[in-house]
């Protein structure tokens, strides 16, 4: 065998031997899509039957009693940034992040709101945050998440090799510092707690927020609020949702900032409210309708809403019953489904390992004949008219929100399954069917308190 015969055969058996290890190693951390129907599933039938089991803590009232404050969070040092992606640690802070709490109780069932300036409240957060809660003896008997969803916030509470490598990691102070502060908000809104009056309003805002995949596509356009008054001193409090995503700064804005939904609540506060807490609202695949992503550009869309909030009502009622429901339903899914192309996803132990607990749930909370459901799915609004539709002919109003101390990824319409979006192709974290199955949780849910 002559010598360029002999590195040739080298060549050949390295080729092949790295060839082989290529296929060993895509066997290993890769799988097909699991497209069976998602009706067949057991995960599917197990939820569903949950719901119809699931027991409902029910109290009457007298009065409404209501508190709330808000506490700084801004950390003493620069950490991360956590939104779009990596971009290091803030170089300013073009607005401070607050912790803000809203409690309600009707005399005999206490409820609590706990509001994050961040982009998600990661179930780590949230498990430490509820420890802290139990240990200060609070006597919160429903305790609900909610976050702004700003891809300009702080880092440093998300565990586990995704959340080091894009989403700031895991700092032990940040979360004290958390956990601290959201225990001291939730004190002082106890604290202030009276009786108050309740009122829902609806505007709609159609000009601020489209559907960012499909042009002309379904969108929801409403800003939904509930107004609470303290009958001793007249202050109010403001609990809003809104469909845009908090992504109206630039992904090379390298301040930390709350984004419009910061600017907008200060306005609120400014003018009418002693606090407004903005809780994102069904965000999956709406987009904020912003001339610019310059601070300056992002406070003139945040005025131009306010402006429509202020302006144009399209719904009032006030809620005089003190009756209070709530549950919370632990949802089954489908094995992970983390897709690389159309037809295959890495493997669920890969994902497992990569994402942690997702805390899939709903949180169901009943105040008069307001509908209040928390998901830790990052919904799309695409949904949101059927299911008003649905709760209007149950005299219910429905407020639905989002980063309820869980995430699963986006649930977006399953037509759009196979679209090279980022929602449905590495947000979609579930599988086919998502869509569907999450259509039926919200209609039986609404159907269940009628």
């Amino acid at each position: 065998m002559n010598k360029s015969s002999s590195t040739f055969t080298k060549a050949l058996k390295i080729f092949l031997w790295a060839f082989l290890f290529l296929v060993l190693l895509g066997f290993v951390l890769l799988t097909t899509v699991d497209r069976s129907p998602i009706e067949d599933q057991d995960f599917y039938r197990e939820t569903l039957n949950r719901l119809d089991q699931t027991p409902w803590m029910e109290t009457q009232g007298e009065a409404w009693l209501a508190g709330w404050a808000k506490v700084n969070v801004t950390p003493d040092q620069a950490v991360d940034l956590v939104g779009y992606a990596p971009r290091g640690p803030y170089e300013f802070v073009q607005d401070s992040s607050m912790v803000k709490a809203l409690t309600l109780s009707n005399g005999k069932s206490q409820l609590a709101w706990l509001n994050f300036e961040l982009l998600i409240v990661h179930p780590a957060l949230a498990k430490a945050v509820e420890e802290g809660v139990k240990d200060a003896g609070l006597g919160i008997d429903q305790l609900i998440f909610t976050a702004t969803h700003t891809h300009s916030g702080m880092g440093g509470y998300m565990p586990g090799p995704l959340g080091e490598l894009a989403f700031g990691g895991y700092d032990e102070q940040i979360v004290e510092g958390l956990v601290e502060k959201s225990v001291q908000a939730l004190q002082t809104a106890l604290s202030t707690q009276d009786t108050a009056s309740i009122s829902y309003r609806k505007t709609n805002a159609p000009d601020h927020v489209s559907n960012r995949f499909i042009k002309d596509a379904p969108y929801d356009p409403f800003v939904r609020q509930l107004i609470f008054t303290r009958k001793k001193d007249g202050k109010k409090a403001l609990f809003f949702t809104y469909s845009a995503h908090a992504t109206c700064l630039s992904s090379k804005f390298m301040g930390l900032s709350g984004d419009y939904p910061k600017f907008l609540t200060q306005r609120l506060e400014d003018r009418d409210y002693d606090l407004a807490l903005y809780a994102a609202g069904t965000v999956g695949s709406h987009r904020p309708m912003a001339k610019g992503n310059t601070p300056e550009l992002v406070q003139s869309y945040a005025a131009s809403l306010d402006s429509v909030i202020w302006l144009r009502m399209t719904n009032f009622a006030s809620n005089k019953n003190p009756k209070v429901n709530y549950s919370r339903l632990d949802l089954s899914l489908r094995s992970p489904h983390l897709r690389v192309s159309d037809n295959l996803r890495i493997r669920p132990w890969l994902f497992d390992y990569l994402v942690g607990d997702t805390n899939a749930h709903l949180d169901i909370t009943l105040i008069g004949n307001i509908l209040m459901i928390a998901s830790s799915g990052e919904i799309s609004g695409v949904f949101y008219e059927e299911w008003e539709k649905l709760a209007q002919e149950n005299g219910l109003k429905l407020i639905i929100t989002v980063f309820n101390g869980g995430y699963i990824g986006y649930i977006t319409p399953d037509e759009l399954y196979d679209e090279h979006f980022h929602e449905v192709r590495e947000m979609n974290w579930y599988g086919p069917g998502n869509g569907h199955y999450f259509d039926q949780l919200i209609q039986n849910t609404i159907k269940k308190v009628r």
